[in-house]
């Protein structure tokens, strides 16, 4: 099931207002330019931020999200002719020779079904071309990040330029071995109107990213950590060799 916070309008609409810090898509930047990349996948594109950077840099964008309000979204800003968006999962994508696919933020655990999952991996596989990488990021289950999803530490209100104040936080609905479901609640001031939005993570351990990424045909080079979040995130860069 979609997230509501990417896949209802109204809440995909104030999304980026409510989480504007996206430094942690420079390390991504960095590693396209790294990796000699001009041709770029990113896979759970959301609302666009990082397919836009990446275009504003220069870099040939295509982005995919399954949320179509979300894309939406990323389809009316600026710059936005620049990448070439679809709807749907990666399965959907025509022949690409990318350079570099990603998965940014909570994109991989977002996908917690084993099959969409797999079929997702194989899929950046034929997106790839021969020497191409797929970077992805996950979070290391040994921090238990869930521990910290409550209201008291979430809670904020957020004035949303044109749509006014707007309280959100997060609350832990239930931790069931890799699977972790929250809800978000997101209270707008302008009408009263009381919105909720549940995800569910799968929290994968480092081997067992290591040995899906090998059944989808990838090879593991190296597991970085987070810029961001050091100590708590595993960053996997594989390759299509």
């Amino acid at each position: 099931m979609m997230d509501e916070c990417f896949a209802e309008p109204r809440l995909a609409a104030i999304y980026d207002a409510l989480d504007p810090d996206r430094a942690d898509l420079d390390a991504y930047l960095a590693m396209a330019r790294e990796f000699g990349a001009r041709r770029v996948l990113d896979i759970g594109c959301g609302t666009g931020v990082f397919a836009l950077l990446l275009a504003g840099h220069g870099f040939d964008v295509v982005g995919v999200d399954p949320a179509r309000a979300s894309v939406d979204v990323a389809r009316g800003k600026p710059g936005a002719d620049r990448v070439r968006w679809y709807d749907g999962d990666a399965t959907v994508l025509p022949p690409l020779r990318a350079d570099l696919v990603t998965m940014t933020a909570n994109v991989a655990q977002g996908i917690a079904d084993p099959a969409a999952w797999h079929g997702t991996l194989r899929a950046a596989h034929a997106a790839s071309r021969p020497g191409g990488r797929l970077v992805l990021e996950t979070r290391d289950p040994a921090g238990r990040a869930w521990k910290r999803w409550n209201r008291a530490e979430s809670e904020t209100v957020t004035e949303v330029p044109g749509v006014g104040a707007v309280r959100s936080w997060v609350e832990l609905v239930q931790v069931r071995g890799p699977l972790v479901t929250f809800r978000w609640t997101y209270a707008f001031a302008s009408d009263g109107a009381v919105l909720t939005s549940d995800s569910t993570l799968r929290f994968r351990e480092r081997d067992e990213v290591a040995e899906e990424l090998a059944a989808a045909g990838f090879v593991l080079h190296e597991v970085r950590d987070a810029p961001d979040r050091p100590g708590r995130e595993f960053v996997f860069v594989a390759g299509r060799d």
